[in-house]
């Protein structure tokens, strides 16, 4: 995941409750829900909705996003690893987001605002809690 970005670390530097990696993981699971969701960008673009009615995704949807995305990526340590980088609550991941929508790295609906990101779930509860290991059955 880890491409330096200039940009982030101006965030970063200017909002230090959060750590850099936060806001790479941020950009990461947004590509998994926007893919989980069908409204993942194609190549070349797309004919005719604009872009971002297109792929645009709301605050609840990519915090669930965000959660299934932590799971396939760090287990039972992904609670640990959101603690790690300043995360302690849905409304944080709220928080990184609107930093990259003031900086311009990404994009919002008039509709979008901080409180789509209020308490949607508790962390312990959904990374801790509600962990299932998942075993495939073998054909």
């Amino acid at each position: 995941m880890s491409m330096y970005h200039p940009r982030i670390a101006e965030i970063v530097r200017r909002d230090p409750r959060y750590a850099y990696e936060a806001y790479e993981f941020v950009f990461a699971a947004l590509a998994h829900t926007q893919q989980a969701l069908g409204r993942a960008p194609r190549e070349g673009g797309d004919e005719g909705e604009p872009a971002e009615a297109a792929h645009h995704v709301s605050g609840p949807e990519l915090l669930h996003g965000i959660r299934d995305f932590a799971l396939r990526e760090f287990g039972l340590m992904a609670r640990t690893v959101f603690r790690r980088w300043g995360v302690n609550r849905t409304d944080d991941f709220g928080e990184i987001i609107f930093n990259l929508i003031d900086a311009n790295l990404m994009s919002k609906t008039p509709e979008d605002n901080r409180r789509d990101f209020q308490d949607v779930y508790d962390l312990d509860q959904e990374l801790v809690h509600g962990y299932h290991i998942r075993l495939d059955e073998a054909d």
